[in-house]
């Protein structure tokens, strides 16, 4: 039998319940790149094309919210040259992206020690940011300059501050630099590689994980669904049973 076609896994996906947030951690720049006998930053600049690629996706299928890990705390001990060819991607990818977001009404958000990133990547994040304030079809997350454990730390001292011995979770999830998101249903991983890397570790306390054995340029509308459809298969527990999940509610 022959692999369905992007248009009908995009169907399939349309025809059941969607989770509201998806967040990818897009892994397999470097090995796409070496894979080809080509620079890592050419495993990069692909990449960014996966990025203009999945978002298109999700916002057509109906997505609410798209979270995109593109640069990790830990990134910045990378090499000079490519962090630098990095920050100039990102600096690109946020003036050329722009229109289109307007165009799809997405809104552009950002998570992360934003203010470690160059003077002119946040100029261009600061004013792609304002000129999508308004739009509500979708939100796109970059966590940029992003750890969990450190987002972890900045809420716990915002909430501290702000409660006291009174604190609680509610509190805690207050102060995280996703509030105002729908929760995450879902964290794919690309590149068959098999742990969260300090990404959202508060908020992947209920999330499904999906990982791919597709490195991230690769990964395109139809590796998106299938990662959609692989959720919708699954029954969702939050530490009930599966028989109190199934039972109906009684009127």
């Amino acid at each position: 039998m022959a692999d369905p076609t992007v248009e009908q896994l995009e169907a399939r996906v349309r025809a059941r319940p969607l989770p509201r947030h998806v967040a990818i951690i897009m892994d397999g720049n470097g090995r796409w790149a070496e894979n080809r006998g080509l620079p890592r930053v050419a495993g990069h600049r692909e990449g960014s094309e996966a990025v203009r690629a999945v978002t298109r996706a999700a916002r057509r299928v109906g997505l609410e919210a798209l979270t995109l890990y593109a640069f990790s705390s830990e990134n910045w001990a990378r090499p000079d040259e490519e962090v630098g060819a990095l920050m100039q991607l990102l600096a690109d990818y946020l003036e050329s992206e722009r229109a289109e977001m307007m165009q799809n009404g997405i809104r552009l958000n950002a998570i992360g020690e934003l203010d470690r990133l160059p003077d002119f990547v946040r100029e261009r994040l600061d004013a792609a940011r304002a000129e999508t304030a308004g739009n509500d079809r979708m939100v796109l997350t970059l966590a940029l300059s992003y750890g969990g454990r450190q987002e972890l730390v900045h809420a716990a001292r915002a909430a501290a501050a702000a409660r006291g011995p009174a604190l609680d979770a509610d509190d805690l999830e207050a102060a995280l630099w996703t509030r105002g998101l729908p929760e995450l249903d879902l964290l794919v991983r690309t590149s068959g590689e098999r742990r969260i890397s300090n990404f959202l570790l508060w908020q992947c306390a209920y999330a499904e994980l999906y990982f791919s054995e597709v490195l991230w340029p690769d990964f395109r509308d139809a590796a998106l669904f299938e990662a959609i459809a692989d959720f919708q298969g699954r029954q969702r527990r939050f530490g009930l049973t599966g028989a109190q999940v199934a039972r109906p509610e009684r009127g």
